[in-house]
This record gives C-alpha cells, sequence and structure tokens, in this order.
C-alpha cells in the first residue's frame, strides 16, 4: 500500500461523524443482561451494513453455547443475546478482525456530554470510544475507494463485561481472521497480554449462640480474619516474580475481596459468613492451575475450627484465562509503527492485570492485542470519560493498519 493511498484513507477520516456515532452507542444504555445489548448490535448491523460489508447478525443459541464445556462463564440472566460481524472487501480469511464491546456494566450516566474535548458517560472509555474509532476507519477507507486484497472484519461483542458470551459465540459460528486488535483502552500504550482473573466465592461456617455468652460459640467473621491473612500471603506469593510484562505494576495479580455478608442478628455470634472476590491468573497459568494454589491455600489454613469446618470454595461467574500474543508476531511491530506514523510517540508495550476478550481470540490461535482510546482507570467510574482527540487519533491509527494489513 503507497504513501499516497495512506493518505487518501486518512483524509477521508470524519471526526464529527466519529463524534456524533460515539454519542449515539454511549445513549444506547446496553448494561450487561439488558435489552439494550440487543439494540446496540442491531446499530452496529445496520451501521456497517450502510458501509458496504457483508453483515452476520445473528441470534445467539444460549443453551447451545452455555452448555459448551469450554464456555467461559456468564454473571447475568440474558434470555435473548446477539452477534454481529461484517466483512469489508477482498476474499478469504481476513487479515485484519477489529474487536470491539458493545456491552457496559450498570450505571445511570448515558447522556454523552461533551465539555473541553472531553466526552462523559457510561461505555465512553470502556469501550464505546473504542467502537467509535472502529466504524470511522472503515467508514474512511470505503469513502476513499481503496480496494482491499484480503478482507477487513469488524466484530462486535455483547458480555465482555461479565465473561465473553459474544466473543465466545462469535469464534464458535467460525469467524476468524490472521490477526486481531481489540479497541480496549489502553492510555496509549500496546497491550499484547492480559492477565486473567476469576470470582471466588467462600462459605465460612461458624457456630451460633447468643452474644452474651459468645465463648459458646465460634463467630463466623473471627474465621474470616484467619482465611484474609491466609489470601494476603498467597497474593503476595503469587506477585513475588511478576512476569516481564507486568513488573511495571505494583500488584500483577491482585486478589481482592469485594463483598462480605455474615450475621442475621445484632445479638447473635454468626454462623455463617460469605466472601466473594476477584483472583488474578498469571500470565501462562492455567486456570485449573490457578484455581487448585488458591483452594489449597484455604485448605491449608492452620485452625483447629477450620480444619474441622472446612470453608467451602466455588468459582461463580464469568472465567477469565490470561492471553499473550506470541513473540515476534508481526502485529506488534505494525501496530506500534501504525501509532508513530499517525503523529504519536511510540507506545509503551506492557501487558494488563485485568481479563478481557484478548485470551478467547489468544486460544483460538489468532494472533490478538490491544490497542485504544481512554484509560482504564476511569472504566467503570463515576467519571468515566474519554478525550475526543484519543477516539479520533485511534481511527486514524487503525485506518491506516488495516491497510497495511489487508493490501
Amino acid at each position: 500500500m503507497t504513501y499516497e493511498t495512506e493518505q487518501a484513507v486518512l483524509a477521508a477520516i470524519d471526526d464529527e461523524r466519529i463524534v456524533a456515532e460515539l454519542r449515539e452507542l454511549v445513549r444506547i444504555p446496553s448494561a450487561d443482561g439488558t435489552a439494550a445489548e440487543n439494540v446496540v448490535q442491531a446499530w452496529c448491523a445496520e451501521r456497517l451494513g450502510a458501509l458496504g460489508a457483508s453483515v452476520d447478525h445473528w441470534q445467539l443459541d444460549l443453551e447451545g453455547l452455555t452448555s459448551d464445556p469450554e464456555f467461559p462463564g456468564m454473571e447475568v440472566e440474558r434470555g435473548e443475546a446477539w452477534g454481529c460481524v461484517g466483512v469489508l472487501g477482498g476474499d478469504g480469511t481476513p487479515g485484519l478482525i477489529f474487536n470491539g464491546h458493545v456491552d457496559v456494566v450498570p450505571g445511570d450516566a448515558f447522556d454523552a456530554r461533551i465539555e473541553d474535548g472531553v466526552m462523559w458517560g457510561r461505555g465512553t472509555c470502556d469501550m464505546k470510544g473504542g467502537v467509535a474509532a472502529i466504524f470511522g476507519a472503515v467508514a474512511a477507507i470505503v469513502a476513499s475507494g481503496i480496494q482491499l486484497r484480503k478482507p477487513l472484519a469488524v466484530h462486535t461483542v455483547i458480555g465482555e463485561e461479565d465473561g465473553g458470551l459474544g466473543a465466545f459465540a462469535t469464534l464458535r459460528r467460525g469467524h476468524r481472521g490472521e490477526a486481531c486488535l481489540i479497541a480496549e483502552p489502553t492510555a496509549g500504550a500496546v497491550i499484547p497480554a492480559n492477565a486473567g482473573s476469576l470470582t471466588f466465592r467462600l462459605e465460612v461456617p461458624g457456630l451460633a449462640t447468643h452474644g452474651s455468652t459468645r465463648s459458646r460459640g465460634v463467630s463466623a467473621i473471627e474465621k474470616f480474619t484467619v482465611i484474609q491473612t491466609a489470601l494476603q500471603k498467597l497474593e503476595a506469593a503469587r506477585n513475588s516474580d511478576p512476569h516481564p510484562l507486568l513488573a511495571h505494576l505494583d500488584l500483577a495479580n491482585p486478589l481482592s475481596v469485594g463483598t462480605i455478608a455474615a450475621g442475621d442478628w445484632a445479638s447473635t455470634v454468626p454462623d455463617r459468613l460469605i466472601a466473594e472476590g476477584r483472583y488474578g491468573v498469571r500470565l501462562g497459568e492455567p486456570v485449573d492451575a490457578a484455581r487448585k494454589a488458591f483452594e489449597d491455600a484455604v485448605a491449608g489454613i492452620e485452625d483447629d475450627w477450620l480444619r474441622d469446618h472446612p470453608v467451602k470454595v466455588s468459582w461463580p461467574g464469568g472465567a477469565f484465562a490470561s492471553g499473550v500474543l506470541p513473540d515476534g508476531d508481526p502485529l506488534l511491530t505494525d501496530t506500534v509503527q501504525a501509532v508513530i506514523d499517525t503523529d504519536k510517540p511510540a507506545p509503551q508495550v506492557q501487558g494488563a492485570p485485568y481479563g478481557s476478550d484478548l485470551r478467547l481470540y489468544a486460544g483460538a490461535a489468532i494472533p490478538t492485542l490491544q490497542y485504544g482510546p481512554g484509560d482504564v482507570r476511569y472504566a467503570h467510574a463515576a467519571d468515566e470519560h474519554v478525550l475526543l482527540a484519543d477516539v479520533l487519533h485511534a481511527a486514524r491509527t487503525y485506518a491506516v493498519l488495516a491497510v497495511r494489513r489487508c493490501g
């Protein structure tokens, strides 16, 4: 692809349209498990069709997918869900996939307010800003009139936030490509690796009695403090030698207790405590091995009561394995060069401690990395926002990368 062709594609980027489409996307309140997930997928299918892409917009077989032994899990109920893939130009296997999830975590700020070059609202950062940039890049390729030698694919997916249903279904349907870029917010970095994460549930037994005679009973809350100490030791051990791509983090593999519920009366010693939390999976570590390390740490606690009354450990919700781009894969250097060639400094290359759909594409032997507008610190936050300049730059980077990969 010549320099003149790339410049023609960049000249066709329509900044106003990208911002307008981002606003439309954010105003669809597509929280996980709501009907708006289906609405936003229909929006994406219509948009891709209008761009001339061949569109596969299908209703997911939820029963079949959730019964698959490799299903990654789901944390909300869905009675209906849809997939959406658009393929533009060329023949054969797509030379590049752009992936973006269009589901968001629950919130109430869907107004897409713009102030001083910043758009505020749920989904602006995670990750509708990236999705709008993808559509902007594809629209520019179409508007420039170039013909792609290899197809360019766009996968919009739901359910990323609660396990990866959409990406799993898309891959199970047979959609593939030579490489994949996920437009997750990366704060200017290129991310070729994600650690994984699991949700754990602990049921801690106690022995109830009247609070005035508490020595006759066993407080499940007090026993949890023993467990918490063991979990802190486990976290320290699992972070003592982080993977080089995660060495920049203070905690590469965090372990966090998020909720605790215990007791049913103020003057009764609680006989049951339920704690749930998030547990990091190390890069390259099988999910089963990560679970075993956690379960062994809990089972190995030296406490007479807990030895005779074991803590029950279970794993609800989604299972996010780790994922990594193969060493030496050209997608990394291609992406870094595209960032530089669209007037940004050379980006840092580093791993991320959170799970994403990267591991599903990597697990399907599709080289995958993440690069997108926004900063993950503001994802899911009350002050979620994205710099519009970053969205517009991402669209330019994606356009250049697409024409170079698809030729």
